[in-house]
């Protein structure tokens, strides 16, 4: 191969590649270098040269001493003229080594050094090229399959799709035009290249970009997204400006706006919130279609909620494997908590019955003849409250250490001692209650009414007599009827003697009647 031939080929690589050619020509100087390495053990520093006429040349550096103190690196005046090679005290020559001497292996190693820095240098193109395009929406071409893995073409270089990246509702072949988004973009290591997904919740934000105009043009946002690739996408968008549906829009008229993602997504189910900034309305809009009953802030600083919903719309909001409410805790970045009603009314009869006492101290049945030695050989047996005890049937009872079949019954009545002392409270309560007088449905006798008249008349004895009624007043008697029935009723209840005579009057009344 001439010389002519070997920079044509560097030129071609390096526009190949998309790299420089300096790139390479710096490659071949390298591999050169570290081939004469291995071969030339007892030179130095060295360098290479890549000369159009010459071709590739490798020297060794030398430095002309009076005294050799290195001598891989050192030459005295007259090893210089040994070697045919002009020099002078302190200067740095160069001594060319033959190119005849690098075998086979060393060829190879210098290949290996060449294809090697090659690839480094159009990793680094490529990354400075795709670094800041991370999330960018992009068409490329299927190149090959690799397991489940697919590799893609996007022009100046390749990308790889994992499986992970991609939705199981999709399957690709050889040739397949796809829409994809740059998930990450490696320097070095494993994965190094272009990363891109199918499976990103920002491909569902940047083809509403390309079918919503008003998102395009800034109009409405799009707050947040949360997907999971092949099965839901919730979607928060928010209008700029009040006369401009947020969700209208991106549903498009007779949905076909939404509906041509759904086709890219090939049929993935997509909900379009309407974002707010209040979390608790945020979170009734991201847990549609079920109907919220209540919700309550726990912890806003940890950002934690608490969702309550009917019996009938639990299955409904938390979703299929739970996938609802797990979507809304994303677009919410909220920790969502999401109970029935019946289960909160549970949580908060535990609360208040953990609120209230332990129970009554079984100590206490001494005041009701319990004898001591028993109340002890309970309290060993960690039956320490009446509750406790009252709760236990006799076969469980004669079961209890220091508790035999003879003390059952002082134990009953005990209890039944201590209960019954509330229920006499609580018939005293209601008798208390009650107005003192006669018993109802039974007839006053002559003596008593004849006692509450003369007390009526004691009473009323000093109240002023009323003037004889005018012809006026007579006039006005239907219009004032109520008003003076009222009035009367109200004197008679002032003085408590009138009440009771009043009252017994009626009763009398009432029996003759019978």
């Amino acid at each position: 191969m001439t010389l002519s031939t070997i920079y044509q080929s560097i030129e071609l690589l390096a526009k190949e590649k998309g790299i420089e050619a300096q790139i390479i020509f710096d490659a071949v100087k390298d591999a050169i270098i570290l081939a004469a390495r291995k071969q030339f053990k007892n030179v130095g520093e060295m360098t290479a040269e890549v000369d159009p006429k010459k071709g590739i040349q490798v020297f060794a550096l030398r430095k002309i001493v009076e005294e050799v103190a290195d001598p891989l690196n050192e030459w005295t005046l007259e090893e210089a003229k040994k070697n045919k090679i002009p020099a002078q005290l302190g200067e740095e020559i160069r001594q060319e080594l033959p190119m005849e001497a690098l075998g086979r292996i060393s060829a190879q190693i210098a290949k290996q050094v060449i294809l090697q820095k090659v690839r480094e240098a159009e990793r680094e193109n490529v990354y400075s090229e795709f670094a800041g395009r991370v999330g960018e929406l992009v068409n490329c071409v299927v190149k090959r399959i690799e397991t489940r893995d697919l590799v893609v073409d996007l022009g100046k270089t390749e990308a790889r799709l994992p499986a992970k990246e991609q939705s199981k509702l999709e399957s690709f072949s050889i040739g397949d035009r796809v829409r994809v988004v740059i998930r990450a973009v490696e320097k070095t290591g494993k994965n190094a290249g272009v990363l891109v997904s199918r499976a990103a919740g920002e491909l569902v934000m940047r083809l509403f970009e390309q079918e919503v105009p008003e998102i395009y043009d800034n109009t409405v946002v799009i707050k947040s997204c949360a997907r999971e690739a092949g099965e839901r996408t919730k979607i928060a968008v928010s209008s700029r400006d009040r006369d401009v549906d947020s969700v209208g829009a991106c549903v498009g008229m007779k949905g076909m706006r939404v509906q041509s993602i759904i086709r890219e997504l090939r049929g993935e189910k997509i909900d379009i919130i309407q974002f707010s900034e209040n979390p608790v309305e945020f979170a009734i809009h991201a847990l549609s279609p079920a109907k919220i009953s209540r919700v309550s802030i726990v912890d806003s600083e940890e950002k934690h909620m608490e969702v309550i919903v009917d019996d009938t719309q639990l299955s409904l909001a938390i979703g299929k494997r739970g996938q609802n409410v797990r979507l809304a805790a994303k677009l919410l970045g909220w920790k969502i908590d999401i109970k029935s009603e019946e289960e909160k009314r549970q949580e908060v009869e535990t609360q208040m019955a953990d609120m209230l006492p332990a129970g009554t101290p079984i100590s206490v049945l001494a005041d009701f003849g319990l004898p001591e030695n028993l109340i002890e050989a309970l309290i060993g047996a960690e039956v320490s409250t009446v509750e406790q005890l009252g709760s236990l049937t006799p076969e469980e009872l004669e079961q209890l250490p220091g508790v035999g079949e003879e003390s059952i019954q002082s134990l009953y009545n005990s209890i039944n001692g201590f209960y019954a002392q509330f229920e006499q409270q609580a018939g005293t309560g209601e008798t208390s209650g009650e107005t003192s007088g006669e018993v109802e449905g039974e007839a006053p006798s002559a003596e008593s009414v004849d006692a509450a008249l003369e007390t009526a008349v004691e009473a009323t004895a000093d109240l002023p007599v009323a003037e004889p009624a005018t012809e006026s007043a007579v006039e006005l008697e239907p219009a004032i009827e109520s008003e003076v029935a009222s009035s009367t009723e109200t004197a008679i209840d002032s003085v408590p003697e009138l009440a009771v005579a009043a009252s017994a009057v009626e009763a009398v009344v009432d029996s003759e009647k019978a």
